[in-house]
């Protein structure tokens, strides 16, 4: 588990372990890494900088009986209007207004089911209450290097504000 206290910074690799579990998750059931031209070996600390401050939304949280977020880029504060400290106590279920929870139970059940999925559309909301669409997200699930699980990640560069 992640130390979810801190904001990704220099001191603590912008949570690089992390960001590993992520990619490799992402790598093990797609065969693509978070970023196309990542370099995460070679330049880890740069490459999980890059991805904080990346302009695709990436998210993730834990395997709680209600999950908690336990990483948020700066792309997905942004469009979710939480700072670091409110994402990482945000139960995930709360990122889609409760109308469309049963959706959201089905798509992390399909994820569960196959591993990932890319083709994920749906309505979530902010802190405000800002609606929008996601399109076309990648929803995996997160497994550590002795194949236990450890959550499940959601990325996506596709979004449209939506009026009231």
């Amino acid at each position: 588990m992640i130390k979810t206290a801190h904001e990704p910074n220099e001191q603590n690799d912008f949570l690089l372990q992390h960001i590993n579990t992520l990619n490799n998750s992402l790598k093990h059931w797609t065969g693509h890494t978070i970023m196309a031209d990542m370099r995460l070996e070679i330049h880890p600390d740069r490459t999980a900088r890059e991805i904080y401050h990346a302009p695709f939304a990436l998210l993730s949280h834990g395997t709680d009986a209600d999950p908690i977020i336990n990483y948020a880029n700066l792309a997905a504060q942004k469009l979710f209007e939480m700072s670091w400290i409110e994402f990482v106590q945000l139960p995930s279920r709360l990122s889609a207004e409760m109308m469309v929870q049963n959706e959201r139970d089905a798509l992390l059940k399909r994820v569960s089911d196959h591993g990932y999925i890319d083709d994920y559309s749906g309505v979530r909301i902010s802190k405000t209450g800002q609606r929008f669409l996601i399109n076309q997200a990648t929803v995996w699930n997160l497994i550590g290097a002795n194949g236990s699980a450890k959550g499940q990640a959601a990325m996506f560069a596709d979004w449209q504000m939506l009026a009231d």
